[in-house]
């Protein structure tokens, strides 16, 4: 392997260093031993979701591997299962010393262009039509949650046309603090059942018409909702969250996992 790629090894130490003190048993003790092993496997997603690499056939070859291409897609799908096991642990360790303060907000993931969809089989039963900021969109949609000091704390993902007040429930449910969410969440309902006191509380924007009720410390705390944006938009454009290209649910499934693994780490 091409010992010039310092990012690559810097990340590998990291995952080494995680997997060791999590103490996480990635291989079977029985059974074939893999071309390449675990924390490889994982440190090359997260090398080729943090360095933007458009395609996993270009990470390959800037990679001097004894493995085959296709060796390599069918390690990295194999693996992103265990890339979100990693990461559902290391958002409960942040969680444990989060900011009071955090966002809770979804983002579209269109798997495909709309003139396409009805062709599209991969996420077939999974994926659904949708309305985002930009429209009309055929895919999945991604529920998270972000403190203040851009902790990931909770992610979920769901057809296009998922309820967000319930997955607003499903991955704040163990989270304490104030919530901050757009005016799609407004509900006296959510806002009653997820209320414990001292604990937790939802404070959902104002629609136009509500904004003379919202007190100044409300709208204050509105406007750090903002943040939650340019998390999605990082994602998005530099960490390629958004992709056609997988042919399999598990393909879909690493794009996201490590993805989200490569932000999380830095």
């Amino acid at each position: 392997m091409n010992t010039t790629i310092k990012p690559y090894h810097f990340i590998l130490t990291k995952v080494q260093f995680i997997t060791k003190q999590l103490q996480l048993k990635l291989t079977k003790s029985t059974g074939r031993p893999l071309s390449i092993s675990p924390e490889t496997i994982i440190s090359l997603g997260i090398f080729w979701k943090k360095q933007g690499i458009k395609t996993k056939k270009s990470l390959h070859q800037i990679f001097d591997l004894s493995a085959s291409y296709k060796t390599l897609t069918v390690l990295l799908n194999k693996f992103a299962k265990e890339t979100f096991l990693v990461l559902q642990i290391l958002m409960r360790l942040s969680a444990k010393n989060s900011h009071p303060i955090k966002h809770t907000d979804s983002t579209d993931l269109p798997v495909c262009l709309n003139k396409n969809a009805k062709n599209h089989k991969t996420l077939n039963g999974l994926a659904s039509w949708g309305h985002s900021g930009k429209g009309l969109y055929y895919g999945l949609k991604m529920n998270t949650t972000f403190d203040l000091k851009g902790k990931l704390l909770g992610v979920h993902f769901s057809s296009a046309s998922g309820n967000d007040r319930k997955i607003f429930q499903i991955i704040n449910r163990d989270l304490a603090g104030i919530f901050i969410a757009d005016a799609g969440y407004i509900s006296k309902d959510l806002a009653k059942d997820f209320f414990i006191e001292n604990r937790r509380i939802l404070i959902a924007k104002p629609r136009a018409n509500m904004k003379k009720l919202a007190t100044k410390l409300q709208n204050k705390l509105y406007d750090t909702r903002m943040q939650i944006e340019k998390h999605f938009r990082v994602l998005k454009e530099f960490f390629l969250l958004v992709s056609s290209l997988p042919r399999s649910v598990d393909g879909y499934l690493a794009n996201y996992g490590y993805t989200l693994l490569a932000y999380v780490l830095g």
